[in-house]
């Protein structure tokens, strides 16, 4: 009988650095793949819900997010829930509303 740990050897190891951009291989230069490593696992990710607060929002398609548990749909950025606009945006109307509010 084989021990585990000789058999762990043979056998093939997954990506240790490259992640979810191993499928490319050696294709396209290590700086493209690093950028398409940072879109696609921004856009695999589970966000956080803001309707029930539970991590369960996926991106269904281009732009449209939906959560799992409260079957809301979303709208946001193509890769990511939130997009750097929005989010300067969203600061900026809190800001002003507080500085009508005093």
């Amino acid at each position: 009988a084989l021990c585990r740990s000789s058999i762990a050897s043979k056998m093939a190891r997954h990506t240790r650095k490259v992640g979810i951009v191993g499928k490319y291989g050696t294709r396209y230069g290590a700086s493209l793949r690093k950028q398409a490593k940072k879109i696609e696992v921004s856009q695999h990710a589970r966000y956080t819900c803001a309707f029930c607060g539970k991590d369960d929002v996926k991106r269904t398609a281009v732009g449209i997010w939906k959560c799992r548990t409260c079957k809301k749909v979303m709208a946001g950025g193509a890769w990511s829930m939130h997009t750097t606009a929005a989010t300067s945006a969203r600061s900026t109307i809190r800001r002003l509303k507080e500085a009508t509010n005093q």
